[in-house]
């Protein structure tokens, strides 16, 4: 039997930053179910992380990896001639491109410095409650483990598995889904800004990571995923990039090879209800998921770890009602968000007709709507 006060089920960015805040201070255990932290899309960081971090009295550390700067956003999007944004008038200066992997292992360092503790390919087989405490049984390296603890915050990504076996469910709102591939760039140019175009049946999403590398995505919905582009030789996406104009200039003039097989991952917005209960919370992507497009995840994931500690401190004060106060600022960024996506949505009308930008047409619930078969055009 082990004690904790805290018992956080997932060791991803937003479970990592909840422990963060709360390991100086309580008895904290972060249960991940992968040996180490493993690579996944979604590289990102938008400016006003930089505030959260200085909060969190990790912004100096955050500076010193080897993350590259992100200065803006260049689009073909609601026509044919490519538009830049960028975050010069920002008051928090340029975003990050960040090296996921390296981001995530140095989140779980930080949590284990300030006194967390991290149990790796562990999973949480059973989850009881005793009164006014957890008890949670855990398949571990090691053997069986027992973990008696007072409240349990669910990290663990969009499945959300813990939170739904509590009763939760999540309200998904499109079909939403990603390929990817990653590689190198031959040349140093085009660094620094992320490129996204339009197209028929979705979007294509490219942006320089550290190294010299490169991530090439594509987005639409599942039922519109064609049966080529599931294969698994890597340049699979590269290839299909030929017909995109903007796009696969950039490509070329980046000198842009892959060099990895094409992964893919489940991209929609979706939103837990309720997101925190008694004794239990739900972080990050768990408690809300969000559209590429809008870049928050990451974002996300840090505010929701932060708020969630807080939440929690309260809650082990005897304040029972900061976890409702929690689920209502969850609601409010749901809100919020929903509505910015719908206005970037709207910005493209070329294809008014075609399933993927008819869903996301004001006022349909695009999750709700039956199947369309994709024509080959882009």
């Amino acid at each position: 039997m082990r004690e904790a006060e805290v018992l956080i089920i997932g060791a991803g960015p937003a479970g990592s930053i909840a422990a963060i805040n709360l390991a100086p201070f309580r008895r904290v255990l972060m249960v991940e179910r992968s040996a180490t932290a493993t690579p996944r899309i979604g590289e990102s960081l938008l400016p006003a992380a930089r505030r959260l971090l200085s909060d969190m009295g990790l912004l100096e550390s955050f500076l010193a990896e080897p993350h590259e700067p992100w200065y803006g956003n260049r689009s073909v999007w609601g026509g044919t001639e490519p538009q830049e944004v960028d975050f010069l008038r920002d008051p928090d200066g340029h975003g990050w491109h960040l090296d996921r992997l390296r981001f995530e292992q140095w989140l779980q360092v930080a949590a284990q410095k300030r006194g967390a503790e991290l149990w790796q390919s562990a999973v949480v087989e059973k989850l009881e409650r005793e009164g006014d405490r957890w008890r949670a049984t855990v398949k571990a390296p090691d053997g069986p483990l027992t973990i008696s603890a007072n409240l349990i915050i669910d990290a663990g990504g969009r499945a959300a598995q813990i939170s739904r076996k509590l009763g939760a469910r999540s309200k998904t709102k499109d079909k939403l889904v990603c390929a990817w591939e990653y590689g190198c760039d031959q040349q140093n140019s085009g660094r620094g800004l992320t490129y996204v175009e339009a197209v028929k049946d979705g979007w294509w999403y490219t942006a320089p990571i550290p190294g010299g590398r490169r991530v090439l995505a594509f987005h639409t919905d599942a039922d519109l995923l064609r049966v080529s582009q599931r294969e698994t030789k890597k340049g699979t996406l590269l290839e299909r990039t030929r017909s995109v104009k903007e796009l696969s200039g950039l490509l070329s003039t980046v000198g842009f090879v892959a060099d990895d097989r094409p992964g893919f991952a489940i991209a929609h917005s979706a939103m837990l209800s309720p997101c925190a209960g008694e004794g239990w919370l739900a972080v990050g992507d768990a408690a809300i998921s969000f559209d590429p497009l809008s870049s928050q995840g990451l974002l996300n994931a840090l505010f929701t770890g932060l708020a969630a500690a807080e939440a929690t401190e309260s809650y082990l004060k005897g304040d029972s009602s900061s976890l409702d106060e929690y689920s209502q600022i969850i609601r409010g960024i749901g809100d919020s968000y929903q509505t910015h996506l719908a206005f970037h949505y709207a910005a493209e009308t070329r294809w008014p007709r075609a399933p993927f930008w008819q869903r996301r047409q004001p006022g349909i619930d695009s999750a709700t709507l039956p199947s369309h078969a994709s024509d080959d055009s882009h």
